[in-house]
C-alpha cells in the first residue's frame, strides 16, 4: 500500500513513498539554506515560489526511484499545518491536484506528528507508550504519546524553542545561517567550565521550558572583540547549559509517567552532545532511547509519507485540501 508523502511546510522541499510492507521506498529533498541564507532566515515569499520549481521533479524522482506509477499509489499524503501558508498551500494544491487526477485518497498531515513518528522509519522503532522530546526551531515540547493521535503535551517552551536559541544565539557570535549547526561544531573546540550558564527552570517543578533567559547570559558574557576562542567557550558553555537543561526535563518526564521508553525528533534531536547526554541517562535507568537517523531529524517527506500511510490504513482521509499555519497537535484524531 504505497502512499507517497509530501512535505513543504517551511524551507525543505521534499518528496518520499512509504509502504506497508516494504517500508520507505524512496525519498528525495531540495534544502533552500542557500536561497536564503543572505537575508539571515527564511524568506516566505521566496520560499513558496521555489517549492513551486522543485516540487513536481521531486515526485517524478521517486516515484521512478521506487519503480511506481502515480495511479499505482494507494494515496497523497502532504504536510497541512504548521507552517507558512504560502509553503503549506504549495504542497496541497500539489497533492490534491494528484490525487483529484488519479482517484486517490487525499490525507492532510500534521508537521509535528511526522516528527514524532519519524523514528518509525527504523529497524529499531519504540513501542507505544512512550515520551518524546521534540526539539526544532519552532517547537519545544515534551509529549507524552500513547498512540497514533493520542498526543498529551506536559512541557512546552514558554518563549524561544530550543533550536530558535541555537540559531539566534549563533546570529550573536557572528556565526553563518543557519547558525545551530555551526554553534554545535564550534562548541568542540570550546574550553570546559570557562562559561558556566544557568540551567533555566530546572530548580523548580514542572516541565516547561525557557530559553530567552539563557540567550541573555550570552550577550552579557560576550566579550567586545571576542577571539575565536573566546567564542568556542560561550559556544560550549552554551550547549552544556541547553542540553543539561533538556536532559533534566526528559527525566522528570519518565519519572512522571513511567514510560519504558524515550524519543528524540526534530532538528535538534541531531546535535551529537544532546544524544550523548541522553544516551547516558537512558544507560543509567534502563529506557529505550530512539532517534531518527540524522536525514530524518530535519524537515523530509518520508515522516510525512509515512504518517500517511499510518492514517491511510485506518481509512483517513478527505478529499478537501487543508492548510492550517496554526494547529495545536493535540486537536489530532486518534487511530
Amino acid at each position: 500500500m504505497p502512499v507517497l508523502g509530501i512535505e513543504t511546510s517551511c524551507d525543505e522541499t521534499a518528496a518520499a513513498i512509504y509502504d506497508g510492507e516494504r517500508g520507505l521506498l524512496a525519498h528525495a529533498l531540495y534544502s533552500q539554506v542557500a536561497l536564503h541564507a543572505e537575508y539571515g532566515g527564511v524568506v516566505p515569499e521566496l520560499a513558496s515560489r521555489d517549492h513551486v520549481a522543485r516540487i513536481n521533479p521531486l515526485i517524478r524522482e521517486v516515484l521512478a526511484r521506487a519503480n511506481l506509477r502515480p495511479d499505482q499509489l494507494t494515496g497523497v499524503a502532504y504536510t497541512a499545518g504548521p507552517g507558512l501558508v504560502g509553503a503549506l498551500m504549495v504542497g496541497g494544491a500539489v497533492a490534491a491536484g494528484m490525487a483529484a487526477a488519479h482517484n486517490l485518497p487525499l490525507i492532510p498531515v500534521h508537521h509535528m506528528e511526522g516528527h514524532l513518528l519519524a523514528p518509525m522509519l527504523e529497524a529499531d522503532r519504540p513501542q507505544f507508550p512512550f515520551m518524546a522530546l521534540l526539539v526544532s526551531g519552532g517547537h519545544t515540547l515534551l509529549v507524552a504519546v500513547r498512540g497514533i493521535g493520542d498526543y498529551e503535551i506536559l512541557g512546552e517552551s514558554l518563549d524561544d524553542a530550543v533550536g530558535e536559541a541555537f540559531d539566534k544565539t549563533a546570529k550573536m557570535m557572528g556565526l553563518p545561517y543557519p547558525g545551530g549547526p555551526h554553534l554545535a561544531k564550534l562548541a568542540q573546540l570550546g574550553t570546559p567550565g570557562r562559561y558556566k550558564f544557568p540551567r533555566p527552570m530546572t530548580d523548580r517543578p514542572g516541565l516547561d521550558f525557557s530559553f530567552s533567559g539563557l540567550k541573555t547570559a550570552v550577550l552579557t558574557a560576550l566579550p567586545k572583540g571576542a577571539t575565536d576562542q573566546d567564542k568556542a567557550d560561550i559556544a560550549h558553555g552554551f550547549q552544556e547549559a541547553v542540553t543539561e537543561t533538556l536532559a533534566i526535563k526528559c527525566a522528570r518526564a519518565i519519572e512522571q509517567t513511567g514510560f519504558p521508553a524515550l524519543v528524540v525528533a526534530g532538528g535538534v534531536g541531531a546535535n551529537l552532545r544532546l544524544r550523548e547526554r541522553l544516551g547516558e541517562f537512558a544507560r543509567k535507568n534502563n529506557i529505550s532511547l530512539h532517534f531518527p537517523r540524522h536525514e530524518f531529524c530535519t524537515d523530509n517527506a518520508a515522516m510525512i509519507a509515512y504518517v500517511g500511510w499510518a492514517r491511510r490504513s485506518q481509512g483517513q482521509h478527505t478529499h478537501t485540501l487543508l492548510a492550517r499555519p496554526r494547529w495545536p497537535i493535540t486537536e489530532l484524531e486518534t487511530v
